[in-house]
């Protein structure tokens, strides 16, 4: 199923499972459906309830992994199950110590993230030097150095016996793999897969997928190659993208029908994609929406950040009074850093919040007194068991009335989600009880899947995959931060980033504000340009587009039309646009300025603690020696040099001229 985002795909794939069972395909015993969060696993269990389909089992990769590999471990290993560990930085920080590395935490957490990448990818340490030099990785260390961290961790951990989460998807791939025994009764118990989210699948979880299948063929995919968003942690579409290959007798079915979208919000998110460059056949769905029509997307500039939060509250306190729940708003950035601005601005504006990743529903006080007692309470014999939860949280502080504001509502919040949950079983399951409500509970807990508890939602673009809400605020929305300045001149990166914006998009319902600031902070330099994916969306009339059309071309993908400084022919290459002349005039470069220049990254990118790249590309450092700007405006006229790198190396780059040329 290639299934374009609002199409319908949860409940597509729910009623197909409830058929597969109904029609007597399979039992609801033999069906494994595994997806990417806990969350969305959660979310189909309680579809599947609702559908009288219980026994199947919706987990995601690692939980399934890990209910395996705990069943055979006695038989295939022998000893005690090794625990999981919780945190790898103990392990990652010993291994850097060995290694003479750094061991502040942002180190070891780029070295923790570059190891779970290998792993996912099925590269070995000894191989680890040679695959990313053949894709030309940006990496945290030179790579003999990052490859000996990734062995020693593995050698430590080995020694402890101890697995971390990718251990569990390795370890049970190979129990199926080499033990033949175990893949039959394995294979005899689960007949029927389904994977949501196909377009995230690593080498590592298509491994163990195929290990579950077998040779076999019943298998369901869904996925959307337009919502990948997570290649940096080693997930590809190629799988979704290749499947009728692999599988010749595959049925193909498009959804593109947008039934979560307004046809303002859909239309938006079809011209956000529809520019996307070299996009595979499989990825060419187009949203027709099928809701009624609503307000038009709204775009804002402003002058600093600060000023950018304060405006979005603004208009959070006017959807609030205007009847939208607090927890059908969501504010979205590009970097959790973001979220401080938008925290302090709603606190100002008395509007209550809540920061995705921050504290676990399940590990709050209120929520575990809460369980406490409802467990005391499941002999009571009551039989209305909303009633009855009712009747018990107001032992631990559930009022009728809520309370003004601050903490206290925080935790009644939190005890009335609790109810909610209640009043879901009580409507999907007869005769649910308190003792089945509380196994509920420990299942949510177990998978970390949390009720709905009102309040603005603050999220990153990438923690907001598969949500969606009335009201989205996408803000930040400037050149550095959408595309992100590491991204640089890399095409493939630059074209994830946008298909991050297009996930942004398409998760509001109805209302979709957008908005930038020009300067970070009040006072400063308003040097900023907005986002080259915004170009092409802001209507011209708008009060927003204000940058001209000049810039527009220097911060937009280059032009067709863009001619050479030297003979004024059109320049059609990429290399070409960015030294301003085509490849048959002759070079202007001065050779001493361009050492010079070369020298002055070497010592940013030692410094940044970043690959040389990261700080000017070759062909930018060529590109200024070649046209040797003398003030601002003609080094942001060089292609690759937008406000985010003219504000943060602008000053040095044109002091290396001026020195090098003696003016």
């Amino acid at each position: 199923m290639l299934a374009g985002a609002g199409t319908g795909k949860t409940r597509t794939i729910t009623h197909r499972i409830a058929h597969l069972v109904r029609s007597g395909h399979v039992s609801a015993g033999q069906v494994l459906a595994v997806t990417f969060t806990t969350r969305a696993a959660g979310e189909m269990r309680t579809r599947l309830r609702g559908l009288g389909v219980e026994a199947a089992q919706a987990l995601t990769f690692h939980a399934a992994a890990r209910r395996q590999l705990r069943y055979f471990w006695p038989r295939v290993v022998g000893d005690r199950p090794w625990d999981l560990m919780e945190n790898k930085l103990r392990f990652v920080g010993q291994a850097a110590n060995r290694a003479r590395m750094g061991t502040e935490v942002e180190v070891l957490r780029d070295l923790a993230s570059e190891i779970e990448w290998a792993k996912a990818s099925l590269i070995s340490p000894d191989d680890y030097p040679a695959v990313t030099a053949r894709a030309q990785r940006d990496i945290p260390a030179p790579a003999a150095q990052v490859a000996e961290v990734y062995r020693t961790y593995e050698e430590l951990k080995t020694a402890a016996q101890v697995l971390d989460f990718d251990d569990l998807l390795l370890h049970t791939t190979a129990v199926l793999e080499e033990h033949g025994v175990v893949a039959e009764e394995f294979r005899d118990r689960y007949r029927c897969f389904v994977v949501d989210e196909y377009q995230d699948v690593t080498p590592l979880q298509q491994r163990l997928l195929d290990a579950w299948l077998g040779g076999r063929d019943d298998l369901t995919v869904v996925g959307d190659a337009n919502q990948t968003i997570y290649s940096f942690g080693g997930a590809s579409p190629r799988p979704l993208l290749e499947f009728t290959r692999r599988f010749p007798d595959a049925t193909v079915v498009r959804l593109e029908r947008d039934y979560r979208s307004t046809p303002e919000v859909v239309a938006l998110a079809n011209r956000v994609i529809g520019a996307a460059r070299g996009r595979p056949a499989g990825s060419r769905l187009k949203l027709i929406g099928q809701r009624p029509p609503g307000p038009e997307p709204r775009f804002a500039e402003f002058d600093d950040e600060a000023v950018e939060a304060e405006a979005a509250a603004r208009r959070v306190r006017e959807l609030l009074d205007g009847g939208v729940a607090a927890s059908e708003i969501a504010i979205l950035y590009r970097v959790n850093a973001q979220s401080e601005a938008y925290e302090s601005a709603l606190a100002d504006a008395g509007v209550p919040y809540l920061v995705r990743g921050g504290e676990r529903f399940f590990n709050r006080t209120e929520v575990r007194q809460a369980m406490s007692a409802l467990r005391a309470a499941s002999g009571d014999g009551s039989s209305d068991l909303v009633t009855t939860v009712r009747s018990v949280l107001a032992r631990v502080g559930l009022t009728e009335s809520p309370p003004a504001g601050g903490a206290a509502k925080e935790r009644w919040d939190a005890l009335l989600a609790i109810v909610e949950l209640a009043e879901e079983l009580a409507s999907t399951v007869a005769d649910a009880d308190l003792p089945r409500f509380c196994a509920e509970l420990d299942q949510r807990a177990a998978a970390q899947h949390p009720p709905t508890v009102e309040g603005v939602t603050l999220a990153s673009l990438h923690a907001a995959k598969g949500l969606e809400w009335d009201a989205v605020f996408l803000v930040g929305l400037a050149e550095g931060t959408m595309p992100i300045l590491h991204a640089g001149d890399d095409e493939a990166a630059i074209e994830e980033e946008r298909r991050l914006f297009y996930v942004g998009v398409t998760r509001a319902r109805e209302h979709l504000w957008l908005s930038w600031a020009l300067a970070r902070t009040p006072g400063g330099r308003r040097n900023r340009r907005r986002s080259r994916f915004l170009y092409g969306l802001i209507p011209e009339d708008h009060p927003a587009a204000r940058v001209a059309r000049s810039a527009q071309q220097k911060t937009a993908a280059p032009a067709k039309t863009t001619r050479c400084r030297v003979c004024g022919g059109p320049l059609l290459e990429t290399i070409d646009v960015k030294l301003g002349r085509c490849g048959r005039c002759p070079s202007t470069v001065d050779e001493d300025l361009l050492e010079r220049l070369k020298t002055w990254r070497g010592d940013r990118a030692r410094e940044l603690k970043v690959p040389a790249f990261v700080v000017f590309t070759d062909a930018t450092l060529m590109a200024i020696a070649e046209q040797r700007p003398a003030d601002e405006a003609a080094l942001v006229s060089i292609s690759g040099i937008g406000a985010t790198k003219l504000e943060r190396f602008g000053a040095e780059i044109l002091g290396v001229v001026r020195a090098s040329t003696g003016s």
